[in-house]
Formats: structure tokens, sequence, C-alpha cells
């Protein structure tokens, strides 16, 4: 009778240790994709703190919250939930930096853009769709707007540094501006923050020449040259203020 009882003991004691072994081998329910899901916000925040650091562009603390992110994730006792949320603000501070830093280029490029004159319908269509992009703080969009722009407008346009002998009238007739004399008032109005005087210009200035200006605009600019009439040095003619809109600043 002993030996029947103890058998019949047995046996609820060897399911209960099964039960017991079972539980402890056996992961949670979703444990899995819960698992899965910290390993993504964890490689998408080094991935967006990698393009940060690419530009040296990155925030004090977001790698400090991807590190918690990775301690927590690896800690048996850790949070899944939370290393997940350390994750995302890593990442999100990332993106952050990356769309500040082109939003700053982006601004830039625009106040350089807005100050040049003559640019064409396309040209001014970019122009303001990159402002519109700069309001909305969407700075790749914005950069990614000004940068072709930019080139276009900065392969248009040269330096020109002035030497002893020039004058306008020279500088425009040569091959690498206008190839014309008679636009000389093209850079005279481009440059008006530096030439007061269109007849009296100095050795060391250096002047922006745009060489795609509107065909208005050179024809304006040659109807100008050819019927300004009579000219001194040192005197501000009335003609040149008109063909400048008034806008001479008489020093």
């Amino acid at each position: 009778m002993k030996r029947t009882v103890f058998g019949k003991r047995l046996v609820p004691l060897a399911l209960v240790l099964g039960l017991v072994v079972g539980c402890a081998s056996t992961p949670p329910e979703g444990a899995g994709d819960q698992n899965a899901e910290v390993t993504q916000a964890i490689d998408a925040a080094k991935a967006a703190i990698a393009k940060a650091k690419a530009l040296d562009w990155i925030w004090r603390d977001t790698e400090k919250y991807l590190k918690q992110a990775e301690d927590e994730a690896a800690s048996p006792e850790g949070q899944k939930s939370l290393a997940i949320k350390l994750a995302n603000k890593a990442r999100n501070q990332a993106e952050l930096a990356v769309n500040q830093y082109y939003l700053e280029k982006a601004k830039v490029m625009f106040d350089e853009a807005s100050a040049i004159q003559g640019l064409n319908a396309n040209q001014t269509n970019a122009l303001s769709d990159a402002d519109k992009a700069i309001r909305n703080a969407e700075g790749r969009k914005a950069y990614d707007l000004l940068t072709p722009l930019m080139t276009e407008i900065r392969a248009a346009s040269v330096q020109y540094e002035v030497v002893r002998g020039d004058s306008l009238w020279s500088i425009s007739g040569r091959a690498e501006t206008y190839n014309n004399p008679y636009q000389w008032p093209l850079i005279y109005k481009a440059n008006r923050d530096q030439i007061k005087d269109a007849d009296l210009i100095y050795p060391g200035q250096n002047f922006t020449v745009d060489r795609n200006p509107s065909a208005a605009d050179a024809q304006a600019a040659i109807d100008h040259a050819r019927n300004r009439g009579a000219w001194s040095i040192g005197v501000v003619e009335e003609s040149d203020r008109n063909y400048l809109g008034g806008s001479l600043d008489l020093q």
C-alpha cells in the first residue's frame, strides 16, 4: 500500500516539476516581436546618428540616449519599452540636428540668391519654393532646392578685380565678361554698393559680373550707355541716377 501511495504521489510531483521547468525555458508570448522592435529602434537611431556625425552637427545628449537604450536592452532586468523610447529619442534628436544643419546652410544660400538681380522665371520659382521650405523649417528640402540654383547662378557670374587703367567700358568689353563695352551699365548696377561714380573705379575693387543678364536688362544697359549724355569724373550724372532707379546713395 505504501508503494502504491508513494507512486501516486510521485506522478503529480513530476508533472509539477515538468511544468516549472517548461515555464522557465519558454519565452513569454510576444517577446520575440518586442526584441525585434528594440533592435529596429536602436539600428534606426544608430543610422540617424551616423548621418549627424558625418556633418559634425550632433546634439550633446543624443549619443547618451542611445547608450542608455542599448544598456536597457542588454540588461536582463531591462524594460524593452523604455529601450525603444530612448532609442527613438536619440533618433529624433539626430534627425532634428541634420535638418537644422541643412536649414542653416539653406538660409545662407537663400540670402545670397535673393540679393541677385535678373533671375529668370525658373530661378525665381525655385527661390520662392525654397523660401517656403525655410519658413516651414524643412531644411533638407530647402537645401536641395537651393543647391542647384546656386550652382547655376554662380556659373553664370564671374568676379573681376579692377587693375590700374580699367574702366567699366573696358571691363565690359572683355571676352570673359560681355564682350560688348556698351553693356558696362550692367556692371555699374550690379555693384552700386561699391561704385558711386560710374566714371571712377579703383584698383583692387572686386566686381560681380552676371554673364547671363535678361535680354531686357542687356538692352536697357546698352540704351543707357548710348544715350547717357555728357559726363564728368567725380560727378554722378542725373542719367545714371535715373538708370539706377534713383537708388544711388551719394556720399
